[in-house]
């Protein structure tokens, strides 16, 4: 990290703090509460999260810009605790960083109601797109359907028939069943949702051999995806695996290894999308932290810039209606290319299809086509702000 940024670890119960705080302060300083997961299980995706921000946040030079980073240890419980903290004696201005649908549902619609503004680099509920909506809240990432939506599509285009497809139960889980069939309107071979953090699936791999599927689409984030992974291919099945970026992203290709080469997936950005800001993160990235970027950290550094920008434009978040002007206006250099949210607050974007390759020694993606373009969510017209 930059000489500037001065770290201090706060003792917690489930974790250790970071406080992030650059140079002196300087005109209004804003305050930022980063609430994620750095322990136990999808810790790789939180600490991306938080790398891709921080990153973000250096580069700026901004130095009245505050950063608080605690861990969720991913229990909706102790991340309510730690929004409450940050609001109430913090008096945090924006509030960012989770990465599991059920705490978001438990932090955002209450920090939101407060008047503080949440800003997600990662869970999108359907819940929170439509009904529940609120003109505080802003999605970076995409809505959580979106992905396998574009999937469900990209399946029935090439001729599968029978797809087997599995995600855990909770509130991601059932988005991305339910934006897989949205777009893939024929007969399935078993639909199935398993236990949040499981780590065994002889039972599920069981059904699928019996259920004799044409294809397999699973969403099973961090180390659920590495363990289902590991054990479809000690299992000798051969059916042709498809998911979203989620399953098959930097961090799970380095674990899964080559059982996961061939894979195609879904993802709004990848390392080799072709414009400056995205080739500047890529490698800033890689020089900062000593590995590739992943789904989850481009999607914290995005974040981080869509903040810096309005507040460049607002001049900070005291003029509330000022700020909620120009985080919409989303005027920054996003890694995707040019961005821009919809009528409910979540990105309107392209879905490539991607394709798990080897490049030298190391596993990743590369682009092979696009599965849907300039993608809104189907909850748009459910919003009513």
């Amino acid at each position: 990290m930059n000489k500037g940024l001065r770290n201090l670890a706060k003792g917690a119960a489930c974790g250790a703090a970071l406080l992030a705080t650059l140079g002196t302060a300087q005109a209004e300083e804003l305050k930022i509460g980063m609430i994620t997961t750095l322990s136990g299980g999808g810790s790789s995706l939180g600490i991306d999260v938080r790398d891709g921000f921080l990153l973000a946040v250096k580069q700026s030079g901004a130095g009245d810009v505050e950063v608080i980073v605690e861990d969720d240890a991913r229990k909706p419980d102790l991340a309510k605790q730690i929004a409450d903290k940050f609001i109430q004696r913090d008096k945090v201005d924006i509030l960012t960083g989770i990465i599991w649908s059920n705490l978001a549902m438990a932090v955002v619609p209450a920090s939101v109601r407060q008047g503080v503004f949440y800003i997600s680099p990662n869970a999108g509920p359907s819940a929170l797109a439509g009904k529940g909506c609120h003109e505080n809240y802003f999605n970076v990432a995409w809505q959580n359907d979106n992905l396998h939506e574009a999937m469900g599509g990209y399946v029935q285009a090439n001729g599968f028939k029978k797809p087997f497809i599995l995600a855990p139960n909770y509130p991601a889980g059932k988005d991305a069943l339910t934006g897989f069939k949205r777009f893939y309107e024929g007969d399935l071979a078993g639909e199935v949702y398993t236990k949040l953090g499981q780590t065994d699936y002889a039972a599920e791999i069981a059904q699928i051999r019996e259920a004799k599927p044409d294809s397999i689409f699973f969403f099973l984030p961090g180390g659920m995806g590495i363990a289902f992974m590991k054990q479809l291919a000690q299992s000798g099945l051969d059916t042709p695996v498809f998911g979203p970026a989620f399953s098959f992203d930097q961090g799970i290709l380095k674990a899964v290894g080559d059982a996961a080469l061939g894979v195609k997936n879904t993802s709004q950005w990848s390392k080799d999308i072709d414009n400056p800001a995205n080739k500047a993160f890529v490698e800033a990235f890689q020089a900062e932290y000593g590995r590739l970027p992943s789904l989850y950290a481009s999607q914290g550094y995005d974040a981080a810039n869509l903040i810096l920008a309005a507040k460049g434009k607002a001049g900070g978040a005291g003029d509330k209606a000022a700020f909620r002007s120009a985080l919409k206006a989303a005027d920054f250099a996003s890694v995707r290319g040019p961005f821009k949210f919809a009528a409910n607050h979540h990105p309107v974007q392209d879905i490539y299809v991607r394709e798990v390759v080897k490049e030298g020694e190391v596993l990743t993606n590369k682009i092979v086509g696009v599965g849907l373009q300039d993608h809104a969510n189907a909850y748009v017209g459910d919003c009513k702000m």
